[in-house]
């Protein structure tokens, strides 16, 4: 949709110009956006207003479905949306107004709501013995393949001024953008975001295993569930499952601060490393991001349960 609504001139192609103009247009539709959400003019989005917005649109949500809705936007762990916060999760998703928005958030929260999730839903034996809970984990792949489709040009920046920022001071949002554009086209935007989205299956797949498996070890049979146990389920379940995809979040960002031309694809890239550096490359980082996942985990869902 990125493509067919910038492609002014219809010839088949983006240019920078286009893609330029489709990103200032696109801001000012979600700017409106916003200011709709934003009831008390505060420059910030909360739980309430979100709940107000729906009841008037005919959508009635719980306070907690709203705050899993600001979770899935809000990135300094505020429990609130500025418009900078709403302007970065929604500059690559091509909703352009509110009912999209609703529709995106109805498919996108609950099951995948990006890189940072870490606890799995639980599933009630009823949707366990019938079968939801595998068609809810394939509508939240599939949901959370779009949202990392239509994050990945910010994403793939944000690695690109990791590592390259110090090399260049000039480096902003505008400048990155157009400096990855002028290296590789408007494709490398997304570079990387194919290891990116299949990683997604496996990882909430044994997510939602080892949280269940974890859940059984540390509770008697019959035994009610208790926050300690969550928590701790949920901090095993997290670091089992980064344990087992670590080696494509490794591909995923070689690929994503790869140049144009030095690697194939995935498997090129993890033939090259594998060859040139040894197994070992594809865990560097482990420890640390391990050591985030843990506590992240097991405090996100206890924190979650303690507040319904």
């Amino acid at each position: 949709k990125i493509f067919t609504t910038g492609d002014v001139n219809k010839d088949g192609k983006l240019d920078f110009e286009e893609f330029m103009k489709y990103l200032k247009d696109h801001e000012k539709q979600m700017k409106l956006a916003f200011k709709s959400l934003d009831k008390n003019n505060d420059g910030k989005i909360e739980a309430s207003e979100i709940v107000q917005s729906l009841q008037i649109l005919g959508l009635t949500i719980s306070k907690q479905q709203a705050e899993l809705i600001l979770q899935s936007i809000d990135a300094d762990g505020t429990m609130t949306v500025d418009w900078n916060e709403w302007r970065d999760y929604f500059l690559f998703n091509p909703v352009t107004d509110i009912e999209e928005i609703i529709r995106f958030w109805k498919h996108s929260t609950g099951i995948d709501i990006g890189d940072s999730l870490t606890i799995p839903d639980e599933f009630t034996e009823d949707e366990k013995k019938s079968g939801q809970w595998w068609r809810q984990l394939l509508a939240g792949g599939v949901a959370g393949a779009v949202s990392r489709t239509s994050t990945a040009p910010l994403d793939r920046l944000k690695v690109m001024m990791q590592v390259h920022g110090s090399k260049s001071e000039k480096m902003n949002i505008y400048g990155g953008f157009r400096q990855m554009v002028k290296e590789g086209g408007i494709r490398s935007l997304w570079r990387g975001n194919g290891t990116n989205v299949i990683k997604i299956a496996p990882e909430t797949a044994v997510k939602f295993w080892a949280y269940e498996q974890y859940k059984k070890l540390l509770t008697e049979e019959g035994q009610k569930v208790g926050t300690f146990e969550r928590f701790v389920s949920g901090s095993m379940a997290g670091a089992t499952a980064q344990t087992l995809i670590y080696p494509m979040e490794v591909l995923k960002t070689r690929l994503a601060v790869g140049k144009t031309g030095q690697y194939s694809g995935m498997f090129d890239c993890a033939k090259k490393i594998l060859k040139h550096e040894g197994m070992g490359a594809f865990y560097k980082g482990y420890v640390p991001n391990l050591l985030g996942i843990i506590p992240y985990a097991g405090i996100d869902l206890a924190v979650y349960e303690v507040s319904l």
